[in-house]
């Protein structure tokens, strides 16, 4: 697991296809100073196992459901990438949990500068909608943020008209802005969404109307 504190803004190297998956190598010295194979770094909030390292370059496999469920395939050498290694028992907890487990993509809608920090409007999957709320915990590119707002279509909209998409907003600090890819995206620009797994927990463990009652629980 992961605490979605960035480490290191690393290095997109050279993408090479192997059917439908890759083999992608990153650049970033202070996280490939320790890798060893087997190991797990978030890539941009998507958790890759380490193959090979090399000086301050480290290889990973990358699947098909990977790039299905993140964008991971749209990088090109050269781009910048959030990395993380994974958290070990003494690790400070200054995040929130993260598996690594891209949920889903977002676009970037909007970019509002303030004077020291900048609002960043991002859309959401409708799939997704349900389990994002204000003051909530979300990863966006493998950074862990909390949700300022939260704006919906409306209900009897199908399809929802232009600029009344689900999505969230968050608030980037001086320090994400400098030290992470989110500083750098552009209006457009794609971005890994992973959701706060507690609430999909919560969810796969409500009763549903007619269906079975969970274990010890009386109809």
């Amino acid at each position: 697991m992961f605490t979605g504190i960035i480490e290191e803004l690393g290095e997109a190297g050279r993408l090479d296809w192997h059917g439908d998956g890759g083999v992608l190598a990153i650049r970033g010295p202070l996280v490939a100073a320790d890798a060893r194979h087997g190991d797990s770094i978030a890539v941009n909030g998507v958790c890759l196992t380490v193959v090979s390292v090399e000086g301050d370059t480290f290889t990973v496999d990358v699947m098909k459901e990977t790039f299905d469920r993140s964008a991971l395939g749209g990088l090109a050498a050269g781009d910048p990438v959030n990395l993380e290694r994974a958290a070990t028992l003494a690790t400070r907890l200054g995040g929130h949990i993260v598996q690594g487990h891209v949920d889903g993509v977002g676009a970037i809608l909007s970019r509002t500068p303030g004077e020291r920090w900048e609002e960043v409007r991002v859309a959401l999957p409708p799939a997704l909608a349900r389990y994002v709320v204000e003051k909530g915990s979300i990863t966006v590119d493998g950074v862990s943020l909390t949700v300022v707002a939260v704006t919906d279509p409306p209900l009897d909209a199908d399809p929802a008209p232009a600029g009344a998409e689900h999505a969230f907003t968050v608030s980037l600090i001086p320090t994400t802005l400098e030290l992470t890819t989110l500083g750098r995206k552009a209006v457009g620009a794609l971005v890994n969404l992973e959701v706060d797994v507690i609430a999909k927990y919560v969810e796969r463990l409500l009763p549903k109307p007619g269906g079975l009652p969970l274990a010890g629980e009386e109809r």
